[in-house]
């Protein structure tokens, strides 16, 4: 999805030369010609400056926000087009962090209208939370049932393989809310991203079926998607858990088996 990211072009009005006129200079804040939106914020903390193949999907996920804040943030028109050099902010502007309040209904299952109850064994079990889950304030339970096929991996695997049949329920690791529903992330097939608190996010990629939407809350154990082989070579969940936007080992959050 990042190399399917269009560039643009800014038509803007062109800046007076002061300087061609005698004994006239440029004021020190004359706006270059053609200079991409918010250069001036660049290096700046809190700001991320665009780079050939990035799209604003991979860079909400990278610095741990969702695609509309970022939109909203920085006023984009059309988010599906950022330029090489752009500046953008990440970071929320003061009085706008998001506050997602824990509910404390644990293994609660809520299916999509129209669609069959789940079982109580479609739920992954929750034994007793890690410390880190602890720490952090959020109780995290594993997304689906099967066996680990591939653990975390700084390089090669930003987050862990659960395997499982075609169909099995996944469900959400913790209470959050829908920041991203799609296939537009290179290697991750049909995705669903949730934002937890203004630390964490979530995200359940390779799945076959999606059962969520965008901007919708959801509960801890709540059924969002089913198990599938999209962008894949077999039927997996693989399943990244961000804080900050850095991918971080999930068998640190989740419960013990």
């Amino acid at each position: 999805m990042m190399a399917g990211c269009a560039s643009r072009s800014f038509n803007r009005a062109p800046v007076e030369d002061r300087m061609a006129r005698p004994g006239v200079t440029a004021p020190s804040d004359l706006v270059p010609v053609n200079q991409p939106p918010g250069f001036e914020n660049a290096g700046k903390p809190g700001y991320y400056t665009v780079k050939p193949g990035d799209n604003l999907l991979r860079i909400s996920l990278e610095n741990g926000q969702s695609t509309q804040d970022l939109t909203r943030w920085n006023q984009l028109e059309n988010p599906n087009r950022i330029e090489v050099g752009q500046v953008l902010r990440v970071i929320p502007p003061v009085g706008s962090e998001v506050v997602i309040k824990p509910i404390a209904k644990p293994q609660v299952v809520a299916t999509p209208a129209g669609s069959a109850t789940a079982s109580a064994t479609d739920i992954p079990a929750a034994p007793t939370s890690s410390p880190a889950a602890v720490e952090d304030g959020i109780n995290w339970i594993w997304p689906a049932n099967g066996a680990v096929l591939a653990g975390f991996d700084d390089v090669k695997n930003k987050g862990i393989d659960i395997g499982g049949k075609a169909g099995d329920t996944v469900v959400a690791a913790a209470d959050g809310r829908v920041v991203y529903v799609g296939a537009g992330l290179r290697g991750y097939g049909n995705l669903i991203i949730l934002k937890h608190n203004n630390v964490f996010l979530t995200a359940y990629a390779h799945n076959q079926t999606l059962l969520v939407k965008e901007d919708q809350s959801v509960l801890k154990g709540q059924k969002i998607a089913e198990m599938g082989s999209s962008d894949a070579d077999r039927v997996k969940l693989h399943f990244e858990v961000r804080r900050q936007g850095k991918p971080v080992d999930p068998a640190k959050y989740l419960p013990a088996r």
